[in-house]
């Protein structure tokens, strides 16, 4: 008996210290890289995806989520028959006890911001691979006993017993599955990444890894490429090709071998039936299913911009931008259809944003990355002559300041300018026209003059106003008025935001961010007043009768071409030339880039929006009820500047208490004067230098005062 007792205890003692070696062992392991690199993805503002980057080596490894949701819904596929029993070691949680409702989890598979995964899809691989994986601690002896007793009767191996642990512990070693020392180091592996992770970790791990054919890896990089689609809604044929290719993900691949495809699928649904995931009914009817036969291509909208959005963050995994990507496809469709027939070396680029937030909407660089051999060129972002896209800016300052009104008669002739003698583009002079007909006609003399009055300089501080970075070297002369400077058609199409915001300047953006109080560039009546000039320029021919407002260029040689337009929500801007900048013989902005400006409309939404209503301020007469300064404008060429009008009371900033009436003062300059409150005359013909306006609001009030030579100044002031 006292023998018996010790051989016993001997017995006991040399288990116990063969589990402990065991534990030792696994404790001890080696674990390969658990954070996976995953894909980068670029997404629109409503969460579809842009673009999709490949990974360091090549391959399409995209993020997955939603493995709690198909955790659950797998359990009542998977039994429960090899839990631990109370005798077992309770030192370290069991994978049972671990499974619970399979919680996701941030690691390792660089995160879950991916897609969520069918339900169905993991029941049948759980039924298929592994029935027992919520329940075992990485490897599973029944299966692996059935293997082999099969194997055996067959005379051959038929199957590897492997659970999806050892096959993602596989997978993370990209090791072989045949030689027994290769399947002693998954088993060791997976039983280490069992006791280092949960059961949703090894899932995703498995998830992001499976093998898919070709440069595929994981189950959405598959279901993006077979099918077009996210993971979240798979049929049952769909899921049960998903759980096939992974055993051989070559000799499978269906759009190189349909037919071992479709077998490989079908024998996933027969076993379905006999595991009860599927009835007979649902297995048939997927059988009739057709495989996919091609691969698709991955998302690579906005491709310029997605770079700079990678360049800008390249640690981000999933960044979100506030382009649509229908909008964007739409664009990019009609830049390809604008330049088919054309010179291989003209280029189109595209911008088009709301103008009420800022957000950019669309971005085209270019007719394609690698078509027409300069399609790498981001020609949003080149700086180019903007030709004379800035008269509106020139005529809405000049509104402003006083210095014109849309009725206003203004001279068309030949002029110098200290040396400086513009000529129009066509040649011809149509001597005094109104200015609202000046900016139509985009006459380059007018434009010249009111340059002058508002001085070059004052320009280049409205376009920084406007959050542009326009491109000078030295001073600025009266030639920017007529496209002497370097900008960018984002620049240009923010700019022209800003006319549309009713004077307020709106940064364009294509990420999401606060709204921030901007500056103000002119007045709501002078922007209104531009918006509605531009508005009554003729469409294209062939392009609807909208009135859309908008306004069209061509720099000097025939370089560039621009169209740049708005509504009461929306503004898009056209460039169109050579990324080179050799010359383009012929063509005009009028007749290349607006009708892509219309159709571009018209792709964003079937009917304009309507233009705000012109603010009280605006002063709407006729020209014979100007005041006198106004009726005709006179430029100051030959002048002494010396002598131009100062408003001496009130100072630039000021916050006032104002009652009645708000005195008012001028220094220098020549009599008559005429004041104006916010681009309302409020006294005129006035002799004397003291003045008292009333009739003032409240709040934020631009004043200005015009000599009787057309020269003026202005302040802004506030009034409590």
């Amino acid at each position: 008996m006292t023998r018996a007792l010790l051989i016993l205890a001997l017995a006991l003692w040399a288990g116990a210290l063969a589990r402990d070696r065991v534990d030792l062992w696994i404790d001890r392991t080696d674990l390969p890289p658990l954070l996976l690199e995953t894909s980068a993805e670029v997404r629109d503002r409503n969460g579809d995806l842009l673009r999709v980057y490949t990974v360091a080596d090549g391959r399409w490894r995209l993020r997955v989520s939603g493995v709690a949701t198909g955790c659950d819904a797998a359990h009542p596929a998977t039994t429960h028959s090899d839990a631990p029993r109370d005798g077992d070691r309770a030192s370290r949680p069991t994978a049972a006890t671990r499974a619970g409702p399979c919680p996701v989890h941030d690691k390792p598979g660089s995160g879950h911001t991916g897609s969520a995964i069918d339900p169905l899809y993991l029941r049948m691989l759980f039924a298929y691979e592994d029935q027992r994986f919520l329940t075992h601690s990485g490897v599973d002896l029944r299966a692996m006993a059935r293997a082999a007793w099969t194997s055996l009767r067959a005379g051959r191996i038929t199957s590897g017993g492997s659970t999806l642990t050892m096959q993602t512990a596989r997978l993370l070693e990209a090791s072989g599955t045949g030689a027994w020392r290769g399947k002693l180091r998954q088993i060791r592996v997976a039983l280490a990444l069992e006791r280092q992770l949960d059961k949703a970790q090894i899932l995703d791990l498995y998830l992001h890894l499976a093998p898919m054919g070709g440069n595929l890896e994981g189950l959405r990089a598959a279901t993006l490429s077979y099918f077009g689609k996210e993971p979240r809604r798979l049929t049952p044929a769909e899921a049960a090709l998903l759980v096939a290719l992974p055993q051989s993900p070559e000799a499978r691949r269906p759009d190189r071998h349909p037919i071992e495809a479709r077998a490989a699928r079908d024998r996933v649904l027969i076993r379905m039936i006999r595991q009860g995931v599927l009835t007979e009914a649902e297995a048939r009817v997927a059988a009739t299913d057709t495989a996919p036969r091609t691969r698709r291509a991955f998302p690579a909208l906005a491709p310029h911009l997605t770079d700079r959005a990678l360049h800008a963050a390249p640690d981000a995994p999933t960044q979100t931008l506030t382009l649509d990507a229908t909008l964007q496809a739409q664009l990019e469709d009609l830049a390809r259809r604008t330049l088919r027939g054309r010179s291989d070396r003209i280029s189109v680029a595209i911008v088009a944003a709301d103008h009420r937030s800022g957000e950019i909407l669309a971005s085209v660089g270019s007719g394609g990355m690698t078509d027409r051999g300069q399609g790498f060129v981001d020609m949003t972002q080149a700086l180019r002559s903007p030709g004379s896209t800035l008269k509106p800016l020139i005529y809405g300052l000049a509104f402003d300041q006083g210095l014109a009104h849309p009725e206003t008669l203004i001279a068309d002739r030949p002029m110098d300018f200290d040396g400086y003698a513009p000529q129009n583009f066509d040649g011809h002079f149509r001597g005094e026209v109104r200015v609202a007909d000046a900016l139509r006609l985009s006459l380059n003399l007018p434009a010249v003059q009111l340059t002058e009055a508002i001085g070059p300089q004052n320009l280049m501080a409205a376009l920084r106003r406007a959050g542009t970075q326009p491109d000078l070297t030295g001073t600025p002369g009266l030639a920017v008025a007529l496209g002497g400077l370097g900008m960018t058609l984002t620049d240009l199409t923010q700019l022209y935001a800003s006319l549309a915001n009713g004077g307020m300047t709106r940064p364009l953006h294509w990420r999401a961010q606060e709204h921030l109080d901007q500056p103000r560039l002119m007045s709501r009546a002078s922007a209104w007043q531009v918006g509605h000039i531009l508005a009554g320029l003729a469409p294209p021919p062939g392009a609807p009768a909208n009135r859309l407002a908008y306004k069209t260029g061509t720099s000097y040689g025939h370089r560039d071409a621009w169209a740049i337009g708005f509504d009461g929500a929306h503004v898009i801007g056209v460039w169109m030339g050579r990324p080179d900048g050799t010359p383009v013989p012929g063509a005009f902005g009028g007749d290349l880039a607006a009708p892509v400006l219309f159709e571009a409309f018209g792709r964003l939404k079937p009917t304009l929006d309507a233009p705000p209503p012109p603010p009280p301020e605006t002063l709407l007469v006729g020209a014979a009820l100007l005041p006198e300064p106004l009726k005709r404008f006179r430029s100051r060429t030959g002048l002494d500047d010396t002598d131009r009008p100062q408003v001496a009371f009130p100072p630039d900033g000021a916050v006032l208490a104002v009652g009645a009436a708000l005195p008012a003062k001028v220094r220098d300059g020549v009599a008559p004067f005429t004041w104006l409150a916010n681009g309302h005359p409020v006294r005129t013909a006035e002799r004397g230098r003291e003045v008292l306006l009333d009739g003032l609001g409240r709040g934020f009030t631009e004043l200005s005062v015009i000599d009787g030579a057309g020269r003026s100044a202005r302040v802004e002031v506030v009034l409590e």
